[in-house]
């Protein structure tokens, strides 16, 4: 593999993950529910919602392939079912109402929800079931550190990040994300589709 194919591999592998967990979009959620807690608790509780959202990742990207094959599952009967999917998320996303979000007074774990689903949701998991078939095991594990290492940045200065930007700003970027997310959802689902019809035609009479 020259350089330049990985380059793009990556970026193929990275970008999807990145649109799917949406740190800077899910920010205002993040802040919300910790706002009240001290500084070291804090950050306490994001790195135990990074690490399960981790583990929980590990699990789906090493036992996906399992589940397909017991279930009689074809990567692209999930790339189009993932596919739809992922577009109902990016589609509720950007058309829900601006709502304050409820905040948190009490979190005793980073575990659920901010691990998962906040973090790591099914929009995540889904991408990371699709990207282990699309470009293998090694760049979709570094895809899933680099974006958990960014995430867990973004949310550790999250209180300087609203003050700069705002919080209309950061909701704002979601939403762009979003439709970036549907963008994806659509060509997975067509990709899914194309290769189905193209196994069809090809498949022995």
């Amino acid at each position: 593999m020259t350089t330049s194919t990985f380059f793009v591999d990556f970026v193929a592998s990275f970008l999807p993950l990145f649109v799917a967990i949406d740190a800077i979009g899910m920010l205002p959620v993040y802040v919300a529910m910790t706002e009240s807690l001290e500084p070291a608790r804090r950050s306490k509780i994001l790195r135990q919602a990074v690490i399960a959202g981790f583990i929980t990742s590990l699990v789906i990207l090493f036992g996906g392939k399992k589940i397909f094959n017991f279930l009689g599952i074809t990567p692209d009967d999930f790339r189009v079912g993932g596919g739809l999917l992922l577009l109902l998320i990016a589609i509720a996303d950007v058309t829900q109402s601006q709502k304050e979000v409820r905040r948190a007074t009490s979190i005793d774990s980073g575990v659920v929800p901010l691990g998962i689903p906040l973090i790591i949701g099914p929009a995540a998991l889904t991408t990371i079931m699709i990207l282990v078939d699309r470009t293998g095991y090694p760049l979709t594990i570094i895809s899933l550190v680099l974006n958990l290492l960014i995430t867990w940045t973004i949310f550790s200065h999250s209180q300087l990040i609203v003050r700069i930007i705002g919080e209309s700003g950061t909701k704002g970027v979601g939403k762009i994300i979003s439709i970036f997310l549907m963008a994806i959802a659509v060509m997975m689902i067509r990709v899914g589709i194309s290769n189905m019809i193209h196994a069809m035609g090809s498949a022995p009479k």
